[in-house]
């Protein structure tokens, strides 16, 4: 365990060839994940360690969305017999999870559910930004007097790799249209692991929340959300946006 900015940020090819090249049990633990880490700036923010992990072969990826299901992805990795990667924050995380949640490597879990009534947009969140995520979704679902009411299903990936592939492409088939979020670079994340099944399996519309092709800098964490579009208005204009492809 350390700063993912130096495992596996300083250390990756280490991790590559003497833990993933050989299949070994070892389990590396990054903490200090995002820029949700604040004040000590870019250079110690992990915003591509999901990238640099998902695409060794034989590695597992996992980033919990509070301290309850990070201990449970704990406890299943100690019972694994693969090499894997577990990320996580800095920032204290609200608790959204309880004991009875389940949690299952290679499965995801839908968190949130409307009312009633046809979904219109899913969307797909790993780690801390899924609690902006469901508060995006209730906001969406019942707005201000007025307003229009988008109905959205939002599934919890924790388990990044190996990914439920089957939960991905049910949630497309469904909706027509996905948003993922995840405080991470959009490149080679959660996100693109979700575009890469959908283009082979049922390619629909697809806005990505994240960090696009930036350092990080130093901030209050909620400061940094803001700064970097992933915070809840950001998350609801996303929606919309996809929701306008999907119908245009």
């Amino acid at each position: 365990s350390s700063y993912a900015m130096f495992s596996p940020g300083r250390n990756w090819e280490q991790i590559r060839t003497t833990i993933a090249y050989n299949d070994r049990k070892v389990v590396i633990v990054g903490s200090h994940a995002g820029i949700s880490v604040g004040p000590d700036g870019g250079t110690h923010q992990a915003t591509e360690d999901i990238a640099l992990m998902r695409v060794l072969p034989n590695m597992e990826v996992f980033s919990p969305c509070d301290s309850i299901e990070a201990k449970k992805v704990t406890l299943a990795l100690a019972q694994s017999s693969k090499p894997a990667y577990l990320r996580l924050a800095r920032e204290k995380t609200p608790i959204i999870t309880t004991e009875e949640t389940p949690f299952e490597i290679g499965k995801a879990q839908i968190f949130w559910l409307p009312e009633n009534g046809n979904v219109d947009v899913g969307i797909i969140a790993t780690g801390g930004l899924l609690q902006r995520a469901l508060l995006s979704a209730k906001e969406l679902e019942n707005p201000p007097a007025g307003g229009e009411s988008i109905k959205t299903k939002v599934l919890n990936l924790a388990s990044i790799k190996p990914i439920d592939s089957e939960a991905i492409v049910a949630l497309a088939k469904e909706c027509g249209a996905i948003v993922t979020a995840e405080e991470h670079q959009i490149a080679g994340g959660m996100g693109s692991a979700v575009a890469e099944i959908l283009a082979q399996n049922y390619p629909v519309p697809i806005e990505f929340i994240g960090i696009h092709d930036k350092f990080g800098q130093s901030g209050t964490p909620d400061e940094l959300i803001e700064h970097y579009g992933m915070e809840k208005s950001s998350i609801k204009d996303a929606v919309k946006k996809v929701l306008k492809r999907k119908n245009s």
